[in-house]
């Protein structure tokens, strides 16, 4: 699913979002240079891999929240952790890196990712806001909406205090 795919998708599940366009973004420092309506709603998303490439992560956490990949390691029992390739990317979600997205979860057609989501989300607004499996874009819907879509999909989905 591209940028207008998933515009429609969100659209045909009635999903109400927002879209900002903006430059391509790679990081979270080259983001913090676009003016973002709801710049706390934000996401950080990390995707890794255990060290068997047989389990393999999405951990989203508010944009300037940090993931110790070890402390994660022992709260979820998982095997040791590595960041996941570009070629894992492609494969798996059909991203680029600096477009990784939970809406990437769309494209995982076996199911192998697990989303870990932080709860922080959940709270005030309720929004986050997301790539739509580009780079130029953000798109703000409820997390609440965004977990549904993720489960409904077929992955599944930890909620987690980051």
């Amino acid at each position: 699913m591209d940028k207008r795919e998933t515009y429609e998708y969100l659209k045909d599940h009635d999903i109400e979002f927002e879209i900002t366009e903006h430059e391509a973004v790679y990081n979270m420092e080259e983001l913090d240079a676009v003016d973002l309506p709801y710049p706390g709603d934000d996401a950080k998303n990390l995707f890794v891999r255990d060290d068997k490439k047989r389990n393999y992560y999405l951990i989203t956490v508010k944009g300037d929240k940090r993931i110790n990949l070890k402390d994660f390691r022992k709260t979820f029992e998982t095997r040791p952790l590595r960041f996941a390739s570009e070629d894992d990317l492609m494969n798996i979600m059909g991203l680029i890196a600096g477009a990784v997205t939970p809406l990437g979860l769309l494209n995982d057609e076996e199911r192998k990712v697990q989303l870990y989501i932080d709860e922080d989300f959940l709270g005030d607004a309720g929004r986050i806001g997301v790539h739509p499996n580009d780079n130029t874009a953000t798109v703000w819907l409820q997390a609440s909406d965004l977990i549904d879509l993720v489960r409904d999909h077929g992955n599944e989905v930890t909620v987690f205090k980051a």
